[in-house]
């Protein structure tokens, strides 16, 4: 009798973690669209900023909006220095505490990154754009170019 009770509350407890991981693993699938470039056995070379300019020459389709998405992620860089600095000059102004304004530096770049890709999302109408689309194809391109040079 505590055989089957065992039994059923691993099996709960199985169902329950299968329920989990299926939940977060929708939520996260987009992983997926860029695992065959992570989990390689040899990692793909760095690329240069003229390589990602050819990229967006060679393909009409998807070089526009990878450079889209380019803006938008320069956008929401000066989003979060600006975040950065002004709130722990706030905080070093109003506490001269070290690890306050080390904290508030810190949630002040989240927060502005945060806001700046929201701005940058509605000034380059990025819900418009697959940007993901654009950035796997990039990765695509390079994987086959870095091939042919090897």
């Amino acid at each position: 009798m505590s055989e089957d009770s065992s039994s059923s509350s691993q099996s709960f407890f199985r169902k329950y973690w299968e329920g989990y991981k299926e939940f977060w693993g929708e939520r996260f699938s987009f992983l997926d669209n860029y695992s065959r470039f992570i989990k390689r056995d040899k990692p793909l070379p760095s690329w240069s900023e003229s390589d990602v300019e050819e990229f967006i020459a060679s393909d009409p389709v998807h070089g526009p909006t990878l450079r889209t998405a380019r803006e938008a992620a320069k956008i929401s860089a000066v989003g979060g220095i600006i975040g950065a600095v002004s709130t722990a000059g706030v905080a070093w102004k109003y506490s001269r505490s070290l690890h306050g304004t080390a904290l508030s530096f810190g949630a002040g770049a989240v927060f502005g990154w945060t806001f700046g890709q929201e701005v940058a999302n509605h000034w380059l109408q990025l819900y418009r754009l697959d940007t993901m689309a654009a950035q796997v194809k990039f990765m695509e391109w390079w994987q086959n170019k870095v091939e042919e040079q090897s």
